[in-house]
């Protein structure tokens, strides 16, 4: 094992027992939105809980028809937060974060709810949950995913505020290896920080051996939401190169956001608007089945402008599942989820060209892209599967109650 190896433990102990419902200890899981549409896998793992039972606060709940949840307690925003906004953000230019009156009722609502431990969701919302940190008897985990690693760690103030956070924590919780080592690079101890994938369900990813398209009609497909870090540029351009060989493949990009006019542009720049589809956000039942049909999955993710970068994307643990061939880039935790050449093809980030060599490299080998796609299923039940992840955060949990803190 590796430097990053060593840097981040995972929790092995065996969470207790219990038979009832209603005979498990209570967890608060705080999760600002519950839950915006690209944060599946965040409810996949709190509705997965089986040791624990989960209480979901929030500050407001959206897409309620798609993440049905009952034991949900709603806290909005004060009606003086613009003016909170403003006064901590570009006066002071501090992270913004509760008021104390706002920590106080949140304490004093978890300690009904019966809580035995808090689960804040994203490292900057426990920058904003400060106050309610410093004041709460509740055993704290922080989970971080990615992006609230970087984005403002070069502000001193924000810096100090994730130091303070690192300090109140029991546990850190990360998504991979990498991002381990941003923690620990930003002062989080090592002894705090504990290995959590965000697993997939795999017994709902059914496997499908895929074979070349005779007609040279290549589907391939790109998920996630239009923002820069997703590489959808990088995609475009690849897949034009793919494209003046394979005249007759096609590229549907399935996410939405505030990127979406801008690659049409590109597109319609690169002579290949007509084969570029753009769904907008698709249902899971929806995704499936397009990747079913889908012969090349790209995520050519790289480090936005503000420092965002990616954990382990579940879109490419989704695709290696099904057996779709994932082409994706050295960056964040994917070199931890693929194996360049083995369970997939890495490029260095940005590099167009290199992308679409490897798309090209895998429709002419069809002895490496039938054992790619093969390979990557075996690799993410091994490491990926649900069940395993959330036995390991259940672990977690029952570390932290039993440990007096430091």
């Amino acid at each position: 094992m590796g430097a990053a190896g060593k840097a981040v433990a995972s929790c092995h102990m065996t969470p207790p027992a219990s038979t009832l419902k209603n005979e498990r200890p209570v967890v608060a899981s705080y999760i600002v939105t519950f839950l915006k549409p690209e944060m599946l896998h965040v409810y996949r793992q709190v509705t997965a809980l089986k040791e624990w039972h989960p209480v979901v606060f929030c500050q407001k709940r959206e897409n309620e028809e798609t993440f049905p949840f009952e034991d949900i307690r709603i806290f909005p925003k004060p009606a003086t937060h613009p003016l909170r906004r403003f006064w901590q953000k570009t006066i002071l230019k501090q992270p913004i974060q509760i008021y104390a009156s706002e920590a106080a009722r949140l304490e004093k609502a978890m300690g009904e709810s019966g809580a035995k431990l808090l689960h804040v969701y994203f490292g900057h919302i426990g920058v904003h949950l400060l106050p309610l940190l410093e004041r709460t008897r509740l055993p704290v985990v922080v989970s971080f995913h990615g992006a609230d690693a970087q984005v403002d760690g070069d502000k001193p103030s924000h810096l100090a505020a994730l130091k303070r956070v690192f300090e109140l924590a029991r546990l850190i919780l990360v998504r991979s290896e990498s991002l381990g080592e941003c923690l620990k690079a930003a002062g989080c101890p090592e002894g705090k920080i504990r290995m959590n994938r965000t697993g997939i369900p795999i017994d709902r990813l059914a496997f499908q051996l895929r074979v070349p398209p005779a007609d040279g009609k290549w589907r391939c497909v790109q998920a996630g939401r239009l923002i820069a870090k997703k590489g959808y540029a990088t995609s475009l351009r690849a897949f034009a190169k793919f494209a003046q060989e394979y005249p007759e493949a096609t590229l549907t990009i399935a996410g939405e956001g505030r990127m979406k006019q801008e690659l049409s542009d590109l597109a319609a720049s690169l002579n290949i608007a007509d084969k570029i589809k753009f769904t907008g956000f698709m249902k899971e039942t929806d995704l499936m089945a397009l990747m079913a049909k889908s012969h090349l999955f790209l995520h050519p993710s790289e480090m936005g402008a503000d420092g965002d970068q990616e954990g382990v994307p579940n879109a490419v643990l989704e695709a290696m599942a099904t057996g779709i061939p994932v082409i994706a880039t050295r960056h964040g935790g994917i070199p931890e989820a693929i194996e360049d050449g083995f369970s997939g093809l890495l490029v260095e980030e940005r590099d167009h060209e290199a992308l679409g060599d490897a798309m090209l490299s895998l429709a002419k080998d069809s002895a490496l892209y039938a054992k790619i796609g093969q390979t990557a299923s075996a690799s993410v039940h091994l490491k990926f599967d649900i069940k395993n992840t959330v036995d390991q955060l259940e672990a977690c949990y029952s570390e932290v109650a039993k440990t007096e803190p430091s």
